[in-house]
């Protein structure tokens, strides 16, 4: 008797308008079911998404105010680029975009004497130290005791947040202040705008820098093989001189620190003072984006920009057409099931197999 089986196979060779069209695939089926939930609303669809994207597009504006809500997910992006890339399943980034943003506060009270341009640059080095610092320790509790980097990421999330909580309900809490929120950061500090009268602040020229740079990290220098090889197969990167107590420490280093960053441009170019609000879900955010950009810096640049219009526009969906807001969250986790499966389909065929039994 034949019984037919069907089974996933890599395909030998990926053309781009293979990739093309499975993309293409991933954003229609996005649309198409985001429609019939609005629909379930009672909601016109196609009146939706014309708001949301005249609110993320539609003028300077709209343009910038994307980009700003962009910036720091291509941060916590790249930083989940690094790590995964390394198969070391880092989700703290929102726990290290937060200690960066305090180290960076610190920073700016201790540099506040300083000439502008020494205040500046220590504030954001400060920054990346202090998410380097969070992601090293977990990195060096997986090398040295085989902590889950899962598991220690996710508590350092709550801890950090309550460190900061205390910081800013005590110590940096300005006196007579009720909120639960620090003095604003010196002028010296803050980032320049990169367009006058606008909120598109430097912390976007941080990004596509650092973009730029791990880019070439993964691709073009020794360290990014050393990084790919250890993702594929540790045990067998390991009879190549790859240590992975090393390649741990270090990919975590560089993956909290671009996280860290991330704190400090929210900080330094949106908030303009620490509050519980710094976050705002950025670095869990950040892990979709660079899933949905193939944990590649250029795909990941563009998911951000997808995800900070989706925030965008989705205020002017609400206001113009009455979709809850709580439908942004929903278009985003389709959003990830689609592309991810997508990817799925580009890499891997179905075949039918008969055996006989």
């Amino acid at each position: 008797m034949n019984w037919a089986k069907i089974r996933l196979e890599r395909r030998d060779e990926v053309t781009w308008a293979w990739r093309l069209f499975c993309f293409l695939v991933a954003i229609l089926g996005t649309l198409l079911v985001t429609g019939v939930l609005i629909s379930t609303a009672g909601k016109e669809p196609i009146e939706a998404f014309k708001e949301l994207f005249i609110g993320a597009f539609f003028g300077i504006d709209s343009i910038v105010e994307t980009l700003v809500r962009a910036t720091p997910l291509i941060l916590t992006g790249l930083a989940a680029v690094v790590a995964f890339r390394a198969k070391i399943w880092s989700i703290g980034q929102e726990g290290q975009l937060v200690l960066g943003a305090i180290a960076a506060y610190w920073a700016s009270i201790v540099f506040e004497g300083l000439p502008r341009i020494i205040v500046l640059s220590g504030v954001i080095c400060l920054g990346f130290v202090g998410g380097a610092l969070l992601g090293v320790f977990c990195g060096w509790l997986k090398a040295r005791y085989r902590v889950d980097e899962i598991i220690s990421t996710v508590m350092f999330n709550y801890a950090i947040f309550y460190l900061l909580t205390y910081l800013l309900s005590g110590p940096w809490q300005p006196p007579g202040d009720f909120y639960v929120q620090s003095a604003p950061v010196i002028e010296k500090a803050l980032l320049p705008n990169l367009l006058q009268d606008t909120r598109l602040h430097g912390g976007l020229f941080i990004a596509i820098v650092v973009a730029i740079i791990v880019y070439i990290l993964i691709k073009r220098t020794a360290l990014g093989y050393e990084i790919r090889a250890f993702g594929s197969n540790p045990i067998a990167s390991s009879f190549k001189g790859i240590k992975p107590t090393r390649m741990l420490v270090v990919v975590m280093l560089i993956s909290g620190g671009i996280a860290g960053l991330a704190g400090t441009s929210e900080l330094l170019g949106v908030h303009g003072r620490l509050n519980t609000d710094i976050a705002a879900g950025a670095g869990y955010t950040g892990i979709i984006v660079a899933l949905i950009g193939g944990l590649t810096p250029l795909g990941t640049v563009i998911a951000a920009v997808l995800f900070g219009a989706m925030v965008n526009g989705g205020f002017m969906m609400q206001v113009v057409t009455g979709v809850p807001k709580s439908m942004v969250f929903a278009m985003q986790a389709i959003t990830l099931l689609f592309f991810l499966c997508s990817t799925l389909m580009s890499q891997y065929r179905i075949k039918r197999v008969t055996e006989d039994v």
